[in-house]
């Protein structure tokens, strides 16, 4: 895999950006200075380079076209973690306050980048607990409500109504057709008793995307509420939480938000808050809280009082977080909101065309819909691990391979010359 400039530059696929792109590495903030600093400053800044691929932003081994297994991540992206280690390493003071201005730098990019407002969000360590705490705080276990979901949805997701439906909830998994799962059938599925319809907006499985303003509205006209699993779409293709009037959804941030393990985001749209009930309990979600017992205390007939904080995270965030993956993702954020998704979206469309277009010669099986705008191809093969994981490990290609299938899905540093690299290997 060459990553020079020049190759980059000849790109047929280059977008030029209208906003700036990277923020490249100047320097850590010397020891001294980062002592009497009252803030911490950014690790990075300036920019260099408009176009995609940034392929000289990352430094991938091999023709990487997995992102949605695992998403790189790039050198700023990891300067950033470095930085937030370097000052846990000396334990200075400094490091409490650059956890705070993390947190708070990257709920706001993150809000942005989904038209949210900042207090409509909280930390999660994972798309999966986001999830736990929508269905809790509805009281869906051990209820006899309705749940309607479908085949592309997460497996965890689908064991999660599983195991519920094994305690009484009604639950409807709809079945694809024609790589996709339509509004008709959805349509039929939400009864008077169903109380949330749970879906992933990009599928993990082959990239379908569903039209999430479609389903809010379905979903809302029939008085059913909407949760949308959004890991394999945030970062990837565009999101507009107000615009389709989701309900809740939640994403991590190791997939195409290009950051790490350990953290994430639930939204929970503000008007829908008072519909949940917290399912559990810590510091975090604390706003005040006395003590009436020991050495200068104000004096109180209880032992200790406290009040609760009201808002989304007040709601849901119970304990530590997972600062280092923040600090990661403030940067990763930062790249592309200024970059846009928008663009990476258009820059990687021919790449995943191509695929579309060359692989059922071969014998792959579409399982995408044609004309998918979603980060993610996927085609059928039977046997396929026994049948190329050889030809794709002595070519240095990583893509997600399974038994009978396989999933591609590009990123904004791969190039048509990887997609031809990965076809010249498997038509063979």
């Amino acid at each position: 895999m060459k990553h020079s400039d020049k190759n980059s530059c000849h790109n047929p696929n280059e977008v030029k950006l209208s906003r700036r792109s990277w923020l490249t590495r100047v320097g850590l903030v010397p020891f001294a200075a980062a002592i009497t600093s009252n803030l911490p400053s950014p690790a990075f800044a300036g920019a260099v380079g408009s176009t995609l691929p940034a392929r000289n932003q990352f430094k991938i081994k091999g023709t990487f076209i997995n992102a949605a297994f695992t998403h790189p991540m790039s050198t700023a992206t990891a300067e950033a973690l470095k930085a937030y280690a370097d000052r846990r390493l000396t334990n200075i003071r400094i490091a409490d306050e650059m956890m705070d201005a993390n947190r708070a730098e990257a709920l706001k990019l993150f809000a942005k980048l989904i038209n949210a407002n900042a207090d409509e969000l909280a930390w999660v360590p994972s798309t999966m607990v986001g999830e736990n705490f929508i269905v809790a705080g509805l009281g869906l276990p051990g209820s006899s409500n309705r749940v309607v979901t479908d085949a592309y949805h997460f497996n965890g997701s689908l064991y999660l109504y599983g195991q519920l439906a094994k305690k009484g909830l009604d639950v409807q998994v709809l079945s694809p057709k024609e790589n996709g799962i339509s509004l008709s059938d959805l349509d039929k599925a939400i009864t008077p008793n169903t109380k949330l319809v749970a879906i992933s907006l990009v599928s993990t499985v082959n990239g379908f995307q569903h039209d999430l303003k479609a389903v809010c509205d379905l979903a809302h006209s029939k008085g059913a509420l909407v949760y949308a699993d959004i890991i394999q779409a945030a970062g990837a293709v565009p999101i507009d939480v107000k615009g389709s009037g989701v309900d809740f959804c939640a994403c991590s941030s190791y997939k195409w938000l290009m950051a790490d393990f350990g953290a994430g985001f639930l939204y929970v749209r503000k008007d829908k808050l008072p519909l949940l009930n917290r399912s559990q309990y810590g510091y975090r979600q604390i706003d005040h809280f006395d003590t009436h017992v020991f050495p200068f205390d104000s004096p109180g007939d209880q032992v200790y009082d406290w009040t609760a904080n009201e808002t989304v995270g007040g709601y849901f965030q119970v304990g530590t977080l997972g600062n280092g993956t923040i600090a990661a993702l403030r940067e990763s954020l930062r790249y592309l909101n200024e970059t846009g998704v928008d663009n990476i979206q258009r820059y990687r469309q021919p790449l995943l065309d191509k695929l579309q277009e060359q692989l059922p010669r071969f014998g792959f099986v579409p399982m995408t819909p044609v004309g998918s705008t979603s980060p993610i191809v996927s085609f059928g093969y039977k046997d396929a691990a026994s049948r190329f994981k050889s030809k794709l490990d002595a070519a240095d290609i990583n893509i997600s391979l399974y038994a009978n299938r396989i999933r591609i899905s590009p990123s904004v540093y791969n190039t048509m010359a990887d997609v031809e690299k990965l076809i010249e290997v498997v038509s063979k």
